[in-house]
C-alpha cells in the first residue's frame, strides 16, 4: 500500500508500525519513520542522558541512538541485537532501539482510543493512543515527548515568546486542536502571552470540527472562529482531515488554518498545501507560530468577517 496517499486527501487514516519491547506491543506512525535497520554498534557519549545509547553514522550522517526500554523505565537495554527505527520529526533524526518489528497496520483515527488519566497524565504520560489488533492492545507512543524529556531544548522554545516583548491584547477568536494536554496548554500560554485572549482549546480534530460547525450553524463564526491551529496526529480526527473539511466548506474556506506539528517535513508540507493549509510549522517554532498568527489575523480579518 502507498502510505503517501493516506493523509494527502484528508482521509483520516494512518499507518502504524507495530514493534515489540520484550513481549509488549507498541506503535509508531509510519509517517515519522525514515527507515528500519539492524542494530549497529554505537559510540557512547560521555555524560549523556541514561537513555542515550550513543551515536553512529549510517551513510555519513550522525544519528543519536535511544534505548526505548530505558526511556520507558523498562530497564537498561545492553543487547547488541534488535533493530533501530530511524525517525524524523521536529527536524531531528533519532534512532530508537527496539527488539523486533511485527508489521504495519492501516487504521482510521476513529479506531484509536485516547488514554484516560489512569494511563496518561499531562506531565508524564508518553502514550498518545491505544489501538486493538485481534487479541492484543498496541500502545502508540509519544516519541516527541520521549525525546524532549531526554533533551528539553528540542521541545517548544518558550523563550522565543518572551523575546517578542509587550504586545496589545487581541480578542480575535482562535481554535486550537491538539491532543497532548501539555502541548495544548503550552500553545495556549504562548498565544496568551502574545496577547491573544479569546482561545478555544479542543483535544482533537473532531471536537474542533463540532465546535466550528456549531458556530457556523448559529451564525457565530466571526465571534468564535477566525483562525484554527491544528496538530496532525490526533485520535478521532487528524489535522489533515480537519483542514480538508474546513477548506471544502464554502462558509469556512476563508478561515486561516495553521498546521503546527512535529510531522511537518517536505512531504507533509506538500500534502498540507494540497489540502489548503495557510501555513505549516514544525513544533519547536513557537515564536514563528505567533508571527504567522499575527500575519494571518491581519490579512484574513476582512475575509473571515464576510
Amino acid at each position: 500500500m502507498d502510505s503517501k496517499i493516506l493523509l494527502e486527501n484528508g482521509t483520516n487514516e494512518l499507518e502504524i508500525l507495530e514493534f515489540k519491547l520484550g513481549e509488549n506491543s507498541y506503535g509508531i506512525n509510519v509517517a515519522k519513520i525514515r527507515e528500519i535497520i539492524t542494530y549497529q554498534p554505537v559510540t557512547p557519549v560521555p555524560n549523556a542522558h541514561p537513555s542515550v545509547e550513543g551515536i553512529f553514522m549510517p551513510r555519513d550522517k550522525m544519528i543519536t541512538a535511544i534505548s526505548l526500554k530505558n526511556a520507558l523505565q523498562m530497564g537498561d537495554d545492553d543487547s547488541n541485537d534488535g533493530l533501530f527505527i530511524i525517525t524524523n520529526f521536529n527536524k531531528l533524526d533519532v534512532a530508537f532501539h527496539v527488539d523486533r518489528v511485527m508489521g504495519i497496520h492501516r487504521v482510521n483515527w476513529t479506531e484509536i482510543i485516547k488514554p484516560d488519566a489512569t494511563v496518561n497524565n499531562e506531565v508524564e504520560g508518553v502514550s498518545t493512543g491505544i489501538v486493538k489488533f485481534d487479541d492484543r492492545l498496541v500502545i502508540i507512543l509519544d516519541f516527541e515527548k520521549i525525546v524532549s524529556d531526554i533533551s528539553p531544548e528540542t521541545g517548544l522554545r518558550m523563550t522565543e515568546i518572551e523575546a517578542l516583548g509587550e504586545r496589545e491584547r487581541s480578542s480575535v477568536p482562535i481554535v486550537i486542536a491538539e491532543d497532548s494536554h501539555l502541548l495544548n496548554k503550552l500553545i495556549n500560554d504562548a498565544l496568551t502571552t502574545a496577547g491573544y485572549v479569546n482561545i478555544k482549546r479542543t483535544e482533537d480534530g473532531l471536537e474542533a470540527w463540532n465546535y466550528i460547525l456549531e458556530a457556523k450553524d448559529k451564525g457565530e463564526l466571526d465571534s468564535k472562529v477566525q483562525l484554527v491551529i491544528t496538530d496532525i496526529e490526533m485520535p478521532q480526527m487528524d489535522g489533515h482531515r480537519l483542514t480538508h473539511l474546513i477548506k471544502t466548506d464554502d462558509k469556512l474556506k476563508d478561515i486561516p488554518v495553521v498546521i503546527f506539528s512535529s510531522l511537518v517535513n517536505e512531504e507533509m508540507r506538500i500534502k498540507g498545501e494540497a489540502l489548503g493549509a495557510d501555513a505549516q510549522l514544525s513544533k519547536p517554532e513557537i515564536g514563528n507560530l505567533v508571527r504567522i498568527v499575527d500575519k494571518l489575523v491581519t490579512e484574513g480579518k476582512t475575509a473571515v468577517a464576510e
